[in-house]
């Protein structure tokens, strides 16, 4: 039986610090609610807005498969597996910590803020050796279509990772419809919208609105008006 859970922009976590506005889909940091811990692999949805000039400092992670996406401006990274680079809005970046790595990031840019998306999901293998990888997409296979941006497979579309999830972004003009089939059995999918208003499985979403859904194979999109979106299918079980 198909199960839906909506999370509405306006009841996710928020803490700004100033340099750091950040929104949370699911509990993290200071922000807890019981009700919103994770939807299956996916643990943290973050959406941050970092200040010209600043950043977070040097901090660990491990066993987590950490997935970047920015959407404006420019993210400098750098990590205790030798990692220098620059990441911007059409790259995406993954990091799986494993038996543990160090980052920092921050906005190299003092006058203009940086935008991105930060997602957590749990691996299917534990204490896996550290890896990175970057690459930057092509922003226009996304247009009035679904384009695949992570996979479990190194050899498919987009970065892998260590578990059976699959990502793809859509950038649709208004009134265009897609169907997308759940990769794998005990899959759902985490929707967010970026921008403009989508419905999906006949539930209306508007910027930055999300819904999970579960218990399906098929989801039935449409585009009420332009519209950009990501959705995230995870295994429910792990």
């Amino acid at each position: 039986m198909e199960n839906i859970v909506l999370h509405k922009a306006e009841t996710r976590g928020n803490a700004n610090h100033g340099w750091l506005n950040a929104y949370h889909s699911f509990s993290f940091a200071s922000w807890y609610n019981p009700d919103r811990i994770q939807f299956g692999a996916l643990r943290v949805l973050n959406d941050d807005t970092i200040a010209g000039g600043m950043g977070f400092g040097t901090h660990p992670h491990d066993n987590m498969e950490i997935i970047t996406i920015p959407l404006e401006g420019d993210l400098a990274h750098k990590d205790s597996m030798g990692n220098t680079e620059i990441i911007k809005n059409g790259d995406i970046q993954v990091m799986s910590a494993g038996t543990g790595v160090q980052h920092s990031e921050f906005n190299p840019n003092a006058d203009q803020q940086t935008k991105l998306l930060q997602i957590w999901l749990f691996p299917n293998k534990r204490n896996v050796d550290p890896r990175y990888q970057q690459i930057t997409l092509n922003v226009a296979d996304r247009h009035n279509k679904l384009s695949q941006i992570l996979s479990p497979n190194e050899d498919d579309e987009g970065v892998w990772i260590h578990q059976d999830a699959w990502f793809n972004m859509g950038n649709f003009d208004s009134g265009v419809t897609a169907e997308y089939k759940i990769k794998k059995e005990g899959n759902g999918v985490y929707a967010f919208v970026l921008k403009g208003n989508v419905t999906i499985n006949g539930q209306e979403l508007n910027t930055r609105d999300a819904v999970g859904i579960s218990g399906t194979d098929l989801l039935n999109i449409q585009a009420n008006t332009d519209a950009e979106f990501l959705l995230m299918d995870v295994p429910m079980n792990y």
